[in-house]
């Protein structure tokens, strides 16, 4: 199983690892219960990087998809797909979105064996749901 998190606005001030880039107790309660999954692998989604492993060293940014145009979205999600063709990833193994809509958008449809979970809930919405669950 693979499991889809988000970045977040709030970030260290210098390079780090992707897992440790991103401060925000939403980010910190996406992590966790992405772990509780006992997934194969996490991919964090970032506006800026695509498709990246935990342990992948990163620079701070500012970027985000709400921000880009319906152009650049579409770049951004064939960089996407073409990260995840590079990994290897089966798109018939199970995928779980635990990312909003705006990122799961688009790569979600790849899965065919797929789980939306937070898919049409609010940011609160969202992270009540994780705590509930953890």
């Amino acid at each position: 199983m693979i499991v889809f998190i988000s970045c977040v606005k709030k970030k260290k001030d210098s390079p780090c690892r992707a897992d440790e880039m991103y401060i925000s107790d939403f980010f910190k309660k996406q992590l966790e219960y992405a772990k509780s999954l006992h997934p194969n692998i996490v991919y964090i989604l970032s506006a800026k990087y695509g498709v990246l492993e935990l342990q992948d060293r990163i620079e701070p940014y500012e970027q985000t998809l709400k921000k880009m145009s319906k152009q650049q979205k579409k770049c951004w999600n064939d960089m996407v797909i073409r990260q995840l063709i590079y990994k290897n990833v089966d798109f018939t193994q199970k995928a779980v979105f635990l990312c909003g809509d705006l990122y799961a958008s688009g790569l979600s449809d790849l899965f065919t064996d797929k789980e939306l979970p937070m898919s049409g809930m609010k940011f609160g919405e969202r992270l009540k749901f994780m705590k509930e669950r953890m």
